[in-house]
Order: C-alpha cells, then sequence, then structure tokens
C-alpha cells in the first residue's frame, strides 16, 4: 500500500476544505449581484421570505439550496450529508457506537419504517427477547411506523449508558421495552468452513476503519487452519474506504500495482501496490460478487482479475468506478465530492461499466417475491385471496385499487458477530464455488 499517497490524499483533504471555506467566505452578496443568475437566487429567497403563505424554515431553505448546487452536477455519488446523519456516518465509520445490538432494514415496500435484521447475542436487545423481524412502532413517544431508516438508527442509538424505550410489534402484537445502550463494535468480517477444507470469508462493507484489521484477523485463522482453497464473497458490499480495498487486495497479491486514480488534469497516479509478506494467503481464491458490489469490491475483484489471481464468480458488478474527497461542512455536514476516476491494475476503467465475472452465475439468495395489483373494488373495502394455499387480504385505497407484495425471504443469519451462516445447497453462487475449488 502507498503510505505516502494516503498522506498526500489527507493533505489535500484539509487543504481543499481550507481553501473552499475561504472562497465561501469571500463570496459576499455583492459578487452575487454581479450575475442576473446570482440576482435572481437572493430574489427568490427574498421573495419567499416576504411572501409565502406559510413561515420559511431557514435552515430547510438554505440546504435545500445546497442540495440543489449539487444536484444540478447529476451525479449521485457527489452529495451533502446533514449534520444528523454526518454522525451517524461517522460512527458507522469509526465501528464502534452505543446501541441495543440490533441491524435493521427497512419495514415498508417503500424504504420506510424499521425491521429487525439480526439481533446479536449478548446484546441488550437480545437480553429484552427481540427477534429478528420484530418491526418498530415507537421510539419513546416518537410513532417511526413510516420513519426513514436512518432516523430510527439515529433515535436508538445514544450516550452510553442511557435507555432507550422501544415499542415493538410482533405478529400483530405490540410489546414495549427499555434497553440501555451498550457498546456496539461493528464487525464487518464473517467466516466459517466449508465441506472439504474450504475457508470462507464474507466482508460486508469497507466503510468501516475497523474492516481491514478484521480481515486480515480472518485471513490469518485460515492460515492456521492450513487453508489452500478460498472463498471471498464481496456480494451485496457497497465499498467504502480505498486504502481498506487496496489493504484486502494486497493480502492475495505478492507484486504490481492495485489501483491508479486519474484526476481531471488527465493525470494519473498509482494509490496502492502490492507487497510480499509472509501473512499473504497464496493458495487457491474464488471472489464472488453480485450487481451490489461496488467500489472498493469491484477494485479488490479488479485487481485480483487482472493479475488473474483469482476466478471471479457470479453477476456483473455495479459499476462505481469514481472516489469521492469528503470534507466538513461548517455547520457539520459532509460533503462528498468525486474527485477522481480509478483504473484497475490493466488501466481498466469500469465506472457504469462494472466488473464482468470470469464465471457468470445468478445469485439465488434473494428470490423475487409474489407481487400483484388490481382494482375495480369499493374504496376501503377487503380483498381477500388464496394464494399458495394461504389467504392473503389486501384493502382498496380511495381509488378503488389495490396492491401486494409478498416479504424477501432473507438468508439465514448467525446471531453470533464473525460467524458466517451459509447455505451451499441453495446458493448457487458458493456452489459453483465449491466445483470449481475441487
Amino acid at each position: 500500500m502507498n503510505a505516502k499517497r494516503l498522506t498526500i490524499v489527507a493533505g489535500t483533504l484539509a487543504a481543499t476544505a481550507a481553501v473552499a471555506y475561504a472562497q465561501l467566505g469571500g463570496y459576499t452578496q455583492s459578487d452575487l449581484t454581479k450575475t442576473a443568475t446570482g440576482k435572481t437566487l437572493l430574489q427568490v429567497i427574498g421573495d419567499l421570505n416576504q411572501y409565502y403563505l406559510y413561515p420559511v424554515d431557514q435552515e430547510k431553505l438554505l440546504r435545500g439550496a445546497i442540495n440543489g448546487a449539487l444536484g444540478s452536477l447529476n451525479d449521485e455519488f457527489t452529495y451533502y450529508s446533514e449534520p444528523a446523519n454526518n454522525v451517524v456516518d461517522q460512527q458507522n465509520l469509526s465501528g464502534e457506537f452505543y446501541g441495543i445490538g440490533v441491524t435493521l432494514v427497512a419495514a415498508n415496500a417503500d424504504g420506510t419504517g424499521g425491521k429487525i435484521d439480526n439481533v446479536y447475542k449478548n446484546g441488550a436487545a437480545a437480553a429484552n427477547g427481540v427477534q429478528i423481524g420484530d418491526v418498530f412502532v415507537k421510539i419513546g413517544d416518537k410513532d417511526v411506523l413510516t420513519s426513514k431508516l436512518d432516523e430510527i438508527v439515529r433515535l436508538v442509538r445514544g450516550t452510553k449508558g442511557t435507555f432507550v424505550n422501544v415499542t415493538f410489534a410482533r405478529d400483530g402484537k405490540t410489546y414495549n421495552v427499555k434497553m440501555e445502550r451498550q457498546p456496539v463494535v461493528i464487525v464487518s468480517v464473517e467466516e466459517t468452513m466449508l465441506p472439504g477444507n474450504v475457508g470462507y470469508i464474507a466482508l460486508n462493507t469497507f466503510y468501516n476503519e475497523k474492516a481491514s484489521e478484521q480481515f486480515r484477523a480472518a485471513v490469518a485463522n485460515m492460515k492456521k487452519k492450513n487453508v489452500t482453497k478460498l472463498i471471498l464473497d464481496l456480494r451485496d458490499n457497497g465499498g467504502g474506504l480505498l486504502s481498506a480495498g487496496v489493504d484486502v487486495a494486497d493480502q492475495f497479491l505478492q507484486t504490481g500495482n492495485i489501483v491508479s486514480l486519474r484526476e481531471r488534469n488527465g493525470k494519473t497516479t498509482v494509490y496502492g501496490k502490492a507487497a510480499k509478506r509472509n501473512s499473504d494467503y497464496t493458495g487457491k481464491l474464488i471472489v464472488l460478487v453480485n450487481k451490489n458490489s461496488a467500489s472498493a469490491s469491484e477494485v479488490v475483484s479488479g485487481a485480483l482479475q487482472d493479475e488473474k489471481r483469482a476466478t471471479i464468480v457470479g453477476e456483473q458488478t455495479f459499476g462505481k468506478g469514481v472516489a469521492q474527497i469528503p470534507i466538513t461542512t461548517v455547520d457539520g455536514g459532509k460533503v462528498a465530492i468525486v474527485n477522481s476516476a480509478w483504473l484497475t491494475p490493466r488501466g481498466r476503467e469500469i465506472h457504469k461499466k462494472g466488473i464482468t465475472p470470469d464465471v457468470i452465475v445468478k445469485d439465488t439468495r434473494y428470490v423475487t417475491p409474489l407481487n400483484f395489483s388490481g382494482g375495480g373494488i369499493a374504496a376501503g373495502s377487503k380483498l381477500t385471496l388464496t394464494v399458495a394455499g394461504k389467504p392473503v387480504t389486501v384493502t382498496a385505497d380511495k381509488d378503488g385499487k389495490f396492491t401486494y407484495t409478498g416479504e424477501v425471504k432473507r438468508p439465514t443469519r448467525s446471531t453470533v458477530q464473525g460467524e458466517a451462516s451459509v447455505d451451499i445447497v441453495a446458493d448457487a453462487q458458493v456452489k459453483k464455488a465449491l466445483e470449481l475449488l475441487k
């Protein structure tokens, strides 16, 4: 790993933030009035405050302007995070916070609400009988059935030793528990052994400062078990820290470049190089990817593919071939700005293209749930249909329309952090990997 480059990046971050703030501080109202567009911006803000029928939330108005400025770039990876969201983001990055020991997914089809995806042993939730599938109804006195998932996370987390009251729903019945917030360490690496002394390591995210350390420990554990055949699972890993991606790839490579960065001026600089170490894993290697494998996951799979170090198995990856520079804003928020494109060792740019696996196999872990829609019945009335031998009841909306989406069956999860649960029969990609390793 190129430590010098990392230092330069960190220095550039600080310098860029300082320059940006200096420019903003010198960008006065008189500067805005030098252009028609600038005058219009000030005019619209002033007219809203003077004429709008309802009170204007100034914070919301200005943050809307910030998001509008970034949105004009039409770049989904350049964005602004408000201070409250940035606090949670920094907790996730550090890999440690105070909470109740659960992971969450959205409870509703529109991405709102919160449902327990996993409950970790020895956590506050486990001690109070919280189970996978329980739905958040209230946190304190606040109804969160339709709240955004990040808001639910913010409400659940807090200061060490404080308590949180949560009302959950299970099988149509509600129950309330009071839990003390305890230290929670995010374990991003899961491992297990598969038949034939095949090792299996899943890396769930690179957005955790502890990920590299946890991954190195998992690789060391595999070497202790004399593993010579290994499956690295990067499915559903949306990426994170580029340095972590370099560190993971470096544990399988002894020489050569891992990734390079191309800046706006066209200059390309090597970001990370492989170094030979006794701790490296040198046995057979299969890497699993799917359509949700992105960013640092693609850095790793792209480098290992270019160097013919591993066989990539799965689906075409997401295709995020750009890196962002994070800048803390004056209000405590964060703006992430795309500042470079990254290239594989052979010079491939994969942005909006992705990595094509050596062996293409569909991810069979998630089956499309039953869903249907219809209309023509009285508003508010209920309709019960028999689906696969079971009754399904839907309620018509005000226009007499109804929709139904069955629950997505999720893979079995281990309640022990760091322990992987793998279905070698129903998981087609793992099954193919085992065949290739024979």
